[in-house]
C-alpha cells in the first residue's frame, strides 16, 4: 500500500502559521492578566493571584480528565510544574517587586536567549545567526517597550528576573524534550503542571500574603478570568504549540505578553504611548518574524 503524500510546503506553511497564531494567544492573554490584577483583584496580593490562576485550573482539569501521571512521569510532571507554574510565578513577582517600572520585563525576556543555549544542549539544535540576532532584536524591542525614565537596579530583583527567565526557558525546552506521554491528551498533561505549580504557590502566599479577609464580587469576577482564560486555556494552547514548533519559536512569541499589556495599558488606562513604544512594538514584531521556522522547499521527485 502507498504511503499518504506528504504535505506541500504551502500546507505546511498555512499549519504553521496556523499553529504559530494560537500558540500566540497563550501570552497575549498573559499580557491582559495585569490589567485584570491592577483593575479587578484585591492589591498587593500577586501570590494570590497566581495560586487561585493556577490550582483550580489544575484540578478541574483533573477531575474532568481522570488522568494521573505514571512512572517516570510523576516526577516530570512535578519538574515541568514547578519550572513552568510555580518557580515562574513566584520570581516573576519578586522580580516585580524589586525593579521599577519595566525592568522586570526586560530582564526576564532574556529568555530566548536561554532557550537558544539550552536547546543547543539538550536537543542538539545549531545555534544560528538569524535566531541570535533575533534574540539581541527582541530585547532591545523589549526594553523600548517597558523601560521608563528613573529606573534603577536592584540586585535581589535582576537574580529573581534572570531565575524566572530560567524557569520558563528550562520548562520549554524539557517540554519539548520529553514531550507527553503516549495516550495523554494536551488538557490532563495541562492539569498536571497546573496542579502542581499551584500547590507550590499555596505555602508561598499564605507565608507572605495570607489570606484576605473580604472578597468582592469584582474580585470573584477577575479571579475566574485568571482560572478559566488565563490558565484552562491559555496553557493548554502553550503546551500544544510546544510540541509542534520549534522551542526557540515559542519563546518568541512570549514577547506577546508584554506588548498586549503596554497596548491595553495605553487603550483602557489611559497610558502615554511614545514614538520609542512604537519603534520597540516594531522591534518585537521583527523578532518574532526573524524567528519564525522555515518550511523547506519541495524536493522534486
Amino acid at each position: 500500500m502507498p504511503a499518504p503524500p506528504r504535505p506541500g510546503p504551502a500546507t505546511a506553511r498555512r499549519k504553521t502559521t496556523t499553529d504559530t497564531a494560537l500558540t500566540a494567544l497563550a501570552p497575549a492573554i498573559w499580557g491582559s492578566t495585569y490589567l485584570v490584577t491592577t483593575q479587578f483583584l484585591p492589591p498587593d496580593r500577586p501570590l494570590l493571584a497566581s495560586a487561585v490562576r493556577a490550582l483550580p485550573a489544575g484540578l478541574v482539569l483533573l477531575a474532568v480528565t481522570r488522568t494521573l501521571p505514571r512512572g517516570r512521569w510523576w516526577w516530570r510532571a512535578a519538574v515541568l510544574g514547578i519550572l513552568n507554574i510555580g518557580g515562574f510565578f513566584s520570581l516573576l513577582f519578586a522580580a516585580a517587586y524589586h525593579l521599577p517600572g519595566g525592568l522586570a520585563a526586560l530582564v526576564v525576556s532574556v529568555q530566548p536567549m536561554l532557550v537558544l543555549l539550552l536547546s543547543a544542549l539538550l536537543l542538539g539544535e545549531r545555534i544560528r545567526t538569524p535566531q541570535a540576532a533575533s534574540c539581541l532584536l527582541g530585547t532591545a524591542g523589549i526594553a523600548l517597550l517597558v523601560l521608563r525614565p528613573g529606573a534603577g537596579l536592584d540586585t535581589a530583583g535582576v537574580l529573581c528576573g534572570l531565575g524566572a527567565a530560567l524557569c520558563m526557558a528550562s520548562g520549554i525546552v524539557l517540554t519539548k524534550r520529553w514531550g507527553r506521554p503516549e495516550g495523554v491528551g494536551v488538557a490532563a498533561f495541562t492539569g498536571w503542571q497546573l496542579t502542581v505549580g499551584g500547590l507550590a504557590l499555596v505555602p508561598a502566599f499564605l507565608a507572605v500574603e495570607g489570606v484576605p479577609g473580604h472578597l468582592t464580587g469584582r474580585n470573584l469576577a477577575g479571579f475566574a478570568y485568571l482560572s478559566i482564560v488565563g490558565s484552562l486555556f491559555a496553557y493548554a494552547v502553550w503546551f500544544r504549540g510546544i510540541e509542534r514548533l520549534p522551542a526557540l519559536t515559542v519563546s518568541f512569541l512570549g514577547f506577546a505578553s508584554p506588548l498586549t499589556a503596554t497596548v491595553l495599558g495605553w487603550l483602557v488606562l489611559g497610558e502615554r504611548w511614545s514614538p520609542w513604544q512604537t519603534a520597540g512594538a516594531v522591534a518585537v514584531l521583527a523578532a518574532v518574524a526573524l524567528a519564525q521556522p522555515r518550511t523547506p522547499r519541495a524536493v522534486p521527485e
